[in-house]
């Protein structure tokens, strides 16, 4: 495998990105690592960071390179600041910048990414799991498969709680720069519910979805009420749940779950 760190320039935020990419290479002799065969474009994962990381925490956190050595797929990683991948109220379009413009820098700069749905993915954690089912979601036409680990997939209810814990509390005005009036958010395009519900009924192809979450994690209830919306809607979906909390260990061990759902669906 070849390990990239690439800075880069945003035209939609206006300022130099980092992410790193992981690119398949096709090499024998390299102890302890199985080389994947290279033939036609390479399948593409999107994967994503949580609040309080960045671009580089999949390589410093999991052996994401290691698990996808033999698989010919290549996962790109970015920064994407605290914006919770979304076109901010009171600030910058990182919706927009992860969903469009990311993956046509990357079809740039490495001419062999495929640019099919069906071979482009989007994962990520907590913040990033919510960040993916709505990329998966809301451009259903561009990622064929959505991932989510410990996703915060009530965004409702997460804004709600958080404002009655004084242990964690996050200032209101962080989520209102991010997305404006949170009494708002319901039946918008930053609820991950409506956004399934408005996917299932407009006829496009529906991106393929799996979540997980550990029994023991805080936001292990957003979880259950995005399973529950999903089966009343009848969308097809993947769903585990076991013993785990919001940490590293869970999500080393989940995101070779996620690399076989997917390898599995193709």
């Amino acid at each position: 495998m070849a390990l990239l760190h690439v800075n880069f320039f945003s035209k939609v935020l206006g300022m130099n990105m980092q992410m790193d990419v992981i690119l398949p290479e096709q090499t024998k002799g390299q102890i302890g690592m199985e080389a994947s065969s290279q033939s036609g474009k390479i399948p593409t994962l999107y994967l994503l960071h949580g609040m309080s990381d960045d671009h580089t925490i999949w390589q410093r956190r999991t052996s994401i390179e290691r698990y996808v050595s033999n698989l010919n797929m290549a996962v790109v990683m970015p920064s994407t600041h605290l914006g919770w991948y979304t076109d901010m109220a009171y600030g910058n379009k990182y919706f927009t910048f992860i969903s469009e413009e990311l993956p046509q820098i990357c079809r740039r700069l490495f001419n062999n990414l495929s640019d099919k749905r069906e071979e482009t993915f989007v994962a990520g954690l907590s913040m990033g799991g919510y960040g993916a089912f709505k990329i998966g979601l809301a451009t259903s036409e561009t990622f064929g498969m959505a991932a989510s680990l410990s996703g915060a997939l009530d965004i409702n209810g997460i804004i709600n709680a958080n404002s009655k814990n004084e242990d964690s509390y996050i200032p209101e005005q962080f989520w209102k720069n991010i997305f404006g009036d949170v009494n708002q958010i319901k039946n918008s395009e930053n609820d991950l519910l409506y956004l399934a519900s408005k996917l299932k009924d407009s006829g496009k192809p529906l991106t393929k979805l799996y979540f997980c979450c550990g029994t023991e994690d805080f936001l292990y209830e957003t979880n259950t009420i995005m399973k529950k919306h999903l089966e009343k809607i009848d969308y097809d979906f993947t769903y585990e749940e076991s013993l785990g909390d919001h940490n590293w260990e869970y999500w080393d061990e989940k995101i070779k779950s996620v690399l076989k759902w997917i390898t599995d669906s193709n």
